[in-house]
């Protein structure tokens, strides 16, 4: 063994540029367009800093998704019925309907992002560490 005990993070999958921090660098990024938002009082800086920081947060929910290291399930099935019902919105389908395909979507995105999980992760719905 070398040095040290192991942290958790070093079993997390690692991101296919390497080394490089771009997802910390999105977040800094996404801090620094917030503030520069709300010191400006510009809403577009602010959704930009919401958008980008939502997006790194997504690259990481997907990495340890797929690699089996921890379940983000409800968070990607989540991701995809807001990002369906808004493309719904926009298409002029009626807001009744839009929740109706909203629970049928999360539900089946839920429970399939589960069992690619439990696949990926080798049989285990639900990794506690």
């Amino acid at each position: 063994m070398t040095g040290g005990p192991r942290s958790r993070r070093d079993d997390a999958p690692r991101p296919p540029w390497g080394s490089f921090p771009l997802v910390e660098l999105c977040a800094l990024s996404a801090i620094v367009l917030g503030v520069w938002g709300l010191i400006a009082r510009n809403g577009g800086l602010m959704a930009g800093a919401a958008l980008l920081g939502s997006v790194a947060g997504l690259e990481v929910a997907v990495r340890e998704h797929l690699g089996g290291y921890r379940s983000h399930s409800l968070v990607l099935a989540g991701t995809l019925t807001v990002t369906t019902l808004v493309v719904l919105l926009f298409a002029g389908i009626p807001r009744a309907i839009l929740m109706a395909i909203g629970l049928v979507v999360l539900l089946a995105s839920f429970l399939t992002l589960r069992q690619l999980f439990k696949h990926r992760s080798g049989g285990v719905a639900v990794k506690v560490r």
